[in-house]
């Protein structure tokens, strides 16, 4: 199996997730023998900073990748993936190897809309909005999204202090 992981920088496993797979500078490639990682390559984003809808779904197709790991993605990005058979999986931060340990470990699964897309249903691909227009928006949405991470974690150990 094949995973695609987007990012901000190509430090393989050690690499940031990046918070929107389309607007990524790379993709991290990892090849999976079940739980076991094969192999971890690299592919630069060849629409970074031109973003289109649908491009990006169909370069990670010819990369031959079965799942896609990202922080978000839009209503229409999921869509495009579905067509392709490729499982999209939202909600990644961190490391590109924490990412994929919690996928492998069921933690982390499923797709939903960004909230800029959930805010632009209906409507033509967003554009850029207050994120992703430059390095400082991607900062700010991957700074939110760690946010929320840290709430949810907090709130998982609350219940587990209650159960002790």
């Amino acid at each position: 199996m094949r995973v695609a992981i987007s990012a901000d920088d190509d430090n393989g496993l050690e690499s940031i997730v990046s918070p929107h797979f389309g607007r990524c500078p790379h993709y991290i490639l990892v090849d999976l023998d079940g739980q076991g990682v094969q192999d971890v390559g690299k592919v630069d984003n060849p629409f970074f900073g031109q973003h289109a809808p649908g491009q990006v779904p169909g370069f990670i197709h010819s990369h031959g990748v079965n799942v896609m790991l990202t922080g978000g993605m839009g209503y229409r990005a999921i869509g495009f993936f579905q067509q392709f058979g490729i499982e999209a999986v939202t909600g990644a931060a961190g490391t590109v190897r924490q990412a994929l340990q919690r996928y492998l470990g069921g933690t982390l699964s499923g797709a939903a809309p960004c909230e800029v897309s959930r805010e632009h249903t209906g409507e033509e691909e967003h554009d850029a909005g207050e994120y992703e227009k430059d390095e400082v928006g991607r900062l700010r949405e991957e700074a939110d999204m760690l946010q929320q991470q840290l709430a949810e974690v907090m709130a998982r150990l609350d219940r587990l202090g209650d159960v002790s």
